[in-house]
């Protein structure tokens, strides 16, 4: 008889011999979702009998992700914040690093505050759905140029009963956005320089859309269309927070302060490498 901590023993053993990252969590996870139960299942009765059908689906789960399939792809939902996003293959598998800009967004906006928010490459919209999912006054909008990565971000936002506060729009970042329309601006661009992306890990090579991570030779096309045109469609004194690469905060940084934006900075991940380059629009008079 196969019990769920052996099940979870067995899984977290293949996935250790294949060199997966997390082979702990991601084997909990599978068996999780394989056998319909919750870590608290797993914790308080170890030994309930796993079917052979529930370990035929573990096996088939356990398999691909050795192969260096992402769990988020295997199972097609991701733990984003506070919410959980459906991932398809057409959008970025969000990444808890891109929380802090959910982090940030939300303290700048207190609670009860309304306001809208722009997420330029929206994707799944993880990012956009964070913000709104605790800010009950907030809307937003949402751009991508795929139409596939809409369809998931808008799948999405009916799951979590957001539909009705944000809006999604296919498009080429701000392109028929009006001036001064914005009270913050948020965006997770594509940055990874062309020639960096065959050596990157398979999970991420092989398994997110190229369109999401593709910045062009140097990894900066997308930032030096952003940062005019953030700082045209925000409103005065507003901020914006786009993400980076741990080595592109000069870089970015001074593409914002020759577009204009006052108070430039880089705030850090929980990995205490360089993430998300902030600032704001002059303030009117300025």
């Amino acid at each position: 008889m196969t019990t769920l901590v052996k099940a979870w023993t067995a899984a977290r053993d293949t996935l250790t011999a294949a060199e997966v990252d997390s082979p702990v969590i991601d084997a909990r996870l599978l068996v999780e979702a394989a056998c319909g139960v919750t870590r608290l299942d797993i914790v308080t009765d170890p030994h309930r009998e796993v079917s052979a059908e529930q370990q035929a689906t573990l096996d088939g789960y356990v398999e691909r992700r050795a192969r260096r399939e992402p769990v988020s792809r295997i199972l097609g939902r991701k733990g984003f914040w506070k919410i959980m996003v459906g991932v398809g293959p057409h959008v970025l598998s969000p990444r808890p690093e891109s929380e802090v800009i959910v982090e940030q967004v939300l303290a700048a906006f207190p609670e009860g505050m309304a306001f809208n928010v722009l997420d330029l490459g929206v994707g799944s919209g993880a990012i956009l759905l964070a913000i709104v999912a605790e800010r009950p006054a907030a809307k937003g909008l949402g751009v991508d140029v795929s139409e596939e990565a809409l369809a998931n971000a808008r799948e999405n936002a009916a799951n979590l009963g957001l539909d009705g506060r944000i809006a999604l729009l296919r498009g080429d970042w701000t392109t028929g956005l009006a001036d001064a329309s914005f009270d913050v601006v948020v965006s997770n661009p594509p940055y990874i320089p062309t020639a960096v992306i065959e050596g990157l890990d398979p999970e991420v090579r092989e398994h997110d859309p190229r369109l999401a991570l593709d910045g062009g030779p140097d990894g900066l096309d997308a930032y030096r269309t952003l940062a005019p045109e953030i700082l045209r469609v925000l409103k005065a004194g507003a901020p914006f927070f786009v993400e980076i690469g741990f080595d592109q905060k000069q870089a970015v940084e001074a593409l914002f302060r020759e577009a204009g934006a006052d108070g430039v900075t880089t705030i850090q991940d929980l990995s205490a490498r360089d993430r998300v380059v902030t600032g704001f629009k002059k303030a009117l008079g300025i």
